[in-house]
């Protein structure tokens, strides 16, 4: 019996795909489970699998568009694989063959008159009439160095796109700054890190202070933590964080959930299991929805400073950056310190000002005394 190939469903938002490789070519045969074929969203890519042994047959080729639930193909389990086919024998180029001369008589048996001699001679020595010149086409212009390439956006970059302008044209966006000093943090961190790893079996990052510290701040800043529904507020009581994770094919940003109920090790935990689902490939629709708050961290690209933009329909992102060492001023001395900037971008329809620089300045507090957050104070 033919198992037909459907495209499945990726979310309730998504309502098509496009073919972005094609992993076993029609006519192959393909076992159980193996990779077919690997879709791309307007969120993540998706890998079909083979649901039975079989020859395969697919009704798509790369790059095209295709609604959800449509079949894309079959696997028939009865049927033997296509074997390739051979290559084209090399075919004998004949060699043009000129026409037989006008026969005259000749022999022993036949006369020849002077007259039949002199048209022979004629036919004999006169050359063959010149080719008709064949006709070529131009060749086209060579290409200039410099020139243009095209390349299709990919499902994601579009999606990107389309939501940086609906942030712009939707939300009324502001962003303000703070800098926080490392030191507390980065000490504790370096005190600790191999007890913790030798617990809890991951690495102690920065990232679960900063979750810690943020889910602190909008417990007491609910309407950071709150959204625009038409002309309704509506305010998150889960406290989950998105952590934007950069890959080949965009910015992702999956969701850390319950992080008020998760401890550090949990936190790190969700992080190192996201990072690997990046790397493969692997992140999936759920794993993207829900966020109520987002965290990036562009200082691990060299960032010192930036505003980062919301992630609708999320009413605030807050902006990590690198730590450089700087002179500042503490009790009156000069001194070194490692310092970072904090970018906090907010829907001032929604959040004031006031409230987005007491959040700020409530994330700088419990960085620069992490002990508190392990009091979870």
């Amino acid at each position: 019996m033919v198992v037909e190939i459907k495209v499945p469903s990726a979310g309730e938002s998504v309502s098509e795909a496009v073919i972005a490789t094609i992993i076993k070519e029609s006519g192959s045969y393909v076992e159980k489970d193996e990779e077919i074929l690997e879709l791309e969203t307007d969120k993540v890519n998706h890998v079909v699998h083979a649901s039975e042994a079989g020859v395969l047959t697919l009704h798509v080729k790369v790059d095209e568009t295709v609604a959800i639930d449509q079949v894309i193909g079959t696997i028939d389990p009865a049927a033997k694989a296509t074997s390739a086919p051979a290559a084209p024998s090399a075919e004998k180029k004949e060699e043009p063959v000129s026409p037989p001369p006008a026969s005259t008589p000749s022999g022993d048996g036949a006369r020849r008159t002077p007259a039949s001699f002199v048209a022979s001679i004629g036919k004999e020595t006169a050359p063959p009439p010149a080719p008709k010149p064949t006709p070529t086409l131009a060749k086209p212009a060579p290409v200039k160095e410099g020139s243009q390439t095209r390349k299709r956006m990919s499902g994601l970059r579009r999606t990107i796109a389309k939501r940086l302008v609906e942030v712009k044209n939707n939300t009324a966006m502001l962003t303000t700054f703070n800098e926080v000093d490392m030191s507390s943090v980065m000490e504790l961190r370096s005190r600790e890190k191999d007890t913790f790893f030798a617990k809890h079996g991951v690495k102690l990052g920065f990232m679960s202070f900063f979750v810690k510290a943020c889910v602190a701040a909008l417990k007491e800043l609910p309407d950071v933590n709150a959204f625009i529904d038409g002309e309704e507020i509506v305010y998150n009581h889960s406290y989950h964080i998105g952590i934007s994770v950069s890959t080949e094919k965009g910015l992702m940003v999956p969701v850390i959930r319950a992080c008020n109920e998760l401890t550090f090790a949990g936190i790190e935990q969700a992080i190192q299991d996201y990072a690997k689902k990046a790397r493969s490939g692997s992140i999936s629709i759920d794993d993207l929805q829900g966020g109520s708050f987002t965290i990036t961290n562009g200082g691990v690209f060299g960032s010192m400073l930036s505003t980062p933009i919301l992630n609708p329909p999320q009413s605030a992102i807050l902006g990590m950056h690198n730590i450089v060492k700087r002179a500042v001023v503490v009790n009156d001395q000069i001194v070194i310190r490692p310092m970072m900037y904090l970018a906090l971008s907010y829907d001032h329809r929604i959040v004031d000002g006031k409230e987005a620089v007491t959040f700020l300045v409530k994330v700088k507090e419990l960085l620069e005394k992490p002990d508190r957050l392990l009091l979870d104070f």
